[in-house]
């Protein structure tokens, strides 16, 4: 999603926008929000904040009655609720984000109310994070920091010996717009080939050179595995003890998609005992993640705390993407992107 020409054209209808024309009112779930994407707003509207950073959701309950549009920040339950806390001068909600778990999509779907999110813009920061932690992961990074501050540092030819990445099989579960920009930053690694599963076949995965294949055969052929679906009634727990079993010995998960796609209890099982070689996690179950879990306390796990979309470029995107959506979507106008029911 380009957004230069997006800009272009939200400036082009302020100028032919009635100077008369009355200001709506924007509810803003998380002061901290972006403002690239705030002062977009504030050219036509009033804002409105709650009070906490970060705020609770009967905070933002509160604030709701009245609003003409939600910039919607954060992953708190999204629903008809708050559709019907809205009403009748609600017309308009972004999310500032691309997962939409926590949204209750049947329920917009069902009123026809206007949804919109942010994909795309993220993808380039989620999967340049995926790649470190596959890395990190596959080169033992955590486990050879523990060393050190243990005074552990042997050496010696066979000490601390990691996975290439060089001429292996990658495996990507979920090959849409993070799974696709993961797959274009392998090719640089020389990789052998690359397998994806989904729900069917991809035109982009024959554009990237990658092999459409069955979940298991993926789990069974692949030293790399990535998650990139998003999570739902037929994700959650899709990997669980017995596909993890189905793994090589040597193979890494890299999960950057939603921690409950894993069975996590299962995983720390599974790294424990050698079932598989390691797990780089961006997401995990719960979040956050508490101090004494046991994922910490394992050398062949590389923890990340949700860091994926978390670059100064990328949250700016995010910001003016779900701005322009709120506007657009208050207007009647298309959404610049709309969630797709």
């Amino acid at each position: 999603m380009k957004l230069i020409p997006l800009l272009i054209l939200f400036e082009i209808s302020l100028i032919m926008a009635s100077d008369t024309d009355w200001r709506r009112k924007i509810l803003v779930t998380n002061k901290e929000t972006p403002e690239e994407g705030l002062k977009i707003l504030r050219e036509k509207c009033d804002l409105i904040f709650p009070e906490s950073v970060p705020a609770t959701r009967d905070e933002i309950l509160k604030l709701i009655p009245g609003v003409d549009g939600i910039l919607w920040v954060g992953h708190y339950a999204l629903n008809g609720e708050v559709l019907d806390l809205g009403m009748p001068t609600l017309k308009s909600i972004s999310t500032m984000s691309a997962g939409m778990d926590y949204v209750d999509i049947a329920e917009f779907k069902r009123r026809n109310f206007p949804l919109g999110y942010t994909p795309s813009v993220l993808s380039d920061a989620v999967a340049d994070e995926a790649i470190g932690l596959m890395i990190a992961a596959g080169r033992r990074f955590h486990e050879g920091r523990l060393k050190i501050e243990n005074s552990e540092w042997a050496g010696g030819p066979q000490w601390m010996l990691g996975q290439d990445i060089k001429a292996k099989t990658i495996g990507i579960i979920g090959l849409g717009q993070i799974g696709q920009t993961i797959a274009k930053r392998l090719k640089g690694f020389d990789v052998r080939r690359i397998l994806y599963s989904g729900r069917k076949p991809k035109p982009e995965g024959d554009k990237l050179g990658a092999k459409f294949v069955p979940q298991t055969e993926l789990l069974k052929g692949s030293d790399y595995v990535f998650l990139s679906v998003p999570l739902n009634n037929s994700t959650r727990h899709m990997i669980n003890a017995t596909t993890l079993r189905e793994m090589k010995r040597t193979a890494v998960l890299i999960n950057v998609a939603r921690g409950e796609i894993v069975d996590q209890e299962a995983l720390v099982a599974a790294l424990k005992d050698g079932t598989i070689f390691a797990a780089g996690l961006d997401v995990m179950t719960p979040e956050p993640l508490p101090a004494d879990s046991e994922l910490l306390k394992l050398p062949n796990s590389v923890i990340v705390s949700h860091l994926g979309s978390a670059t100064r470029r990328t949250r700016d995107d995010m910001a003016v993407l779900a701005a322009l959506n709120v506007l657009a979507g208050i207007d009647g106008s298309p959404m610049f992107a709309p969630y797709p029911y």
